[in-house]
């Protein structure tokens, strides 16, 4: 038994809370959407129930499968931006793929600016390594963040450690990628019509991930099984 992700003491059986965020995270639904879907089936549970089990299982089954079941990417990746609206407001969702598409790391942040950069990047390295090249947009900030992070590997390599600089390309057309990967997400968060408060956000985002990274094959063990099988197996 998984002893991060627990569904004890809740007054629906784990398959139907997990069928119920999935559902959220996977397809541009509402939570008022799914309530009714489960009305159809006999079940009766409160649009305000299912986003506060999305925003609890959501960071937590993502991260089990980051932990223990991600994919190894590639070492060139596309970073870029796209915006998402909290409290009215617009944030920014830093995300990054390698070559192939395969989803390296994301973050949410309230500002476009070196110190996100460079705390996306610190946190993208921590979960995939250091990449040989990163290829961004024409952003001062993203150059100069992935710079801050170059700095860094210097004094390493001064120290004795046997790390290679990043390269950093500004090549628009090579991130059309990355561009085009903004969609699936959009596709989901679009109906949601912006978020209330930054830490749902954040969590729901954290599942809306996860979903299309079972949707790309990255998870150790898809072979040919379903995304869907996938996602329950987490919390199994």
């Amino acid at each position: 038994m998984n002893n991060n992700i627990e569904f004890k003491q809740r007054h629906f059986e784990k398959s139907i809370i997990l069928l119920m965020v999935r559902w959220y995270l996977s397809y541009p639904l509402s939570y008022r959407n799914i309530e009714e879907m489960m009305l159809e089936r006999g079940i009766q549970v409160d649009h305000s129930t299912i986003n506060r089990w999305v925003i609890h299982y959501s960071p937590l089954l993502e991260d089990e499968f980051r932990n223990k079941f991600k994919r190894q990417i590639g070492s060139s990746w596309r970073m870029d931006e796209t915006y998402i609206k909290v409290k009215g407001k617009w944030h920014y969702l830093y995300r990054a793929v390698d070559k192939n598409g395969n989803t390296v790391d994301f973050m949410l942040s309230t500002k476009r600016d070196e110190s996100s950069a460079k705390a996306f990047f610190t946190k993208s390295i921590g979960s995939s390594g250091i990449p040989e090249k990163i290829t961004i947009d024409k952003s001062g900030a993203n150059f100069a963040g992935i710079n801050a992070i170059n700095f860094q590997i210097t004094i390493l390599a001064l120290l004795g450690f046997s790390i290679m600089k990043i390269q950093i390309r500004q090549i628009k057309y090579l991130n059309n990628i990355i561009e085009q990967d903004h969609r699936g997400i959009k596709r989901v968060t679009n109906p949601m019509m912006g978020f209330k408060a930054f830490h749902s956000a954040e969590a729901t985002l954290a599942g809306i991930e996860l979903c299309r990274m079972l949707e790309k094959r990255q998870h150790i063990e898809a072979k040919n099984t379903p995304a869907f099988e996938q996602f329950y197996a987490l919390a199994a």
